[in-house]
């Protein structure tokens, strides 16, 4: 672990990419490698479920050694804080002879209720209940919350008026060239389009998911008949790459592909 440390820090010292590294830059790429880890582990080769999992330690250890620049806190204090933590939501383990012998029920109600008391005294909305995770699940998650408390639009309508009205609001942000204003016009583009999603009682991660599986099809159909032209795909143009994306969608509908 230690030369996994000293590595990281020389990286940080010699390297030009690793050096203008933030914790927010470098934050997309752990949530990559966390989905590459699942899809792994889901797959079942364990020469890559060992390489992912090396990958994901990297980012903490990066992010770790960030921090410590900072004078925030090192790898140690990380280890630590878990550690303590670990040992704090098991007392049926770590002090058992206080506790008789528990069933996962009473261990699952057990560690709610340790999770409670570390919260008291903190400020809390209604919303802390929905957990960070990817942002399609947590933005229904949070509309799904705040609709069972009353604040949601009436009718799909009403949230399809809401999209439009955001799209003309990005349109004015890209004439006005502000990048700032474009990220976050574009952010709530997505997140009026997936409630408008949620209303109809869909899943926004479901119908991405699909959609993607359905463009990764239509793309390597490009591919292959690229090939079976002896083509070069980097160099065919935008038109005949249409054609061939129109032919692959008539496939996918006569279920060719």
């Amino acid at each position: 672990m230690q030369q996994l440390l000293n590595i990281m820090r020389e990286l940080r010292e010699k390297c030009p990419w690793d050096r203008e590294q933030t914790p927010l830059s470098l934050t997309p790429y752990a949530i990559e490698e966390a989905y590459e880890v699942e899809a792994a582990i889901r797959e079942g080769h364990l020469d890559e479920i060992r390489d992912e999992l090396g990958d994901l330690l990297l980012q903490v250890v990066f992010q770790a050694q960030m921090y410590s620049e900072q004078g925030a806190f090192d790898f140690q204090d990380v280890v630590d804080a878990i550690c303590e933590k670990l040992i704090r939501r098991h007392p049926h383990v770590f002090q058992a002879e206080q506790f008789s012998a528990l069933d996962p029920d009473q261990v699952s109600e057990l560690w709610q209720q340790i999770k409670q008391q570390e919260k008291q005294g903190k400020s809390k909305s209604r919303l802390d209940e929905i957990k960070h995770g990817p942002a399609l699940n947590q933005a229904q998650e949070l509309q799904k919350k705040a609709a069972k408390l009353g604040f949601d639009f009436e009718t799909v309508e009403d949230a399809c008026g809401k999209v439009k009205e955001e799209l003309g609001e990005f349109e004015q942000a890209l004439q006005a060239q502000q990048s700032d204003e474009i990220h976050e016009e574009f952010g709530d583009c997505l997140f009026s389009l997936i409630n408008v999603g949620r209303k109809l009682g869909l899943s926004s991660e479901s119908a991405l998911l699909a959609t993607i599986f359905k463009f990764r099809q239509r793309f390597a159909y490009i591919e292959q008949q690229a090939t079976l032209q002896q083509k070069i795909l980097e160099e065919m143009s935008l038109k005949e790459m249409d054609a061939l994306w129109d032919q692959a969608k008539q496939q996918l509908k006569l279920g060719s592909l």
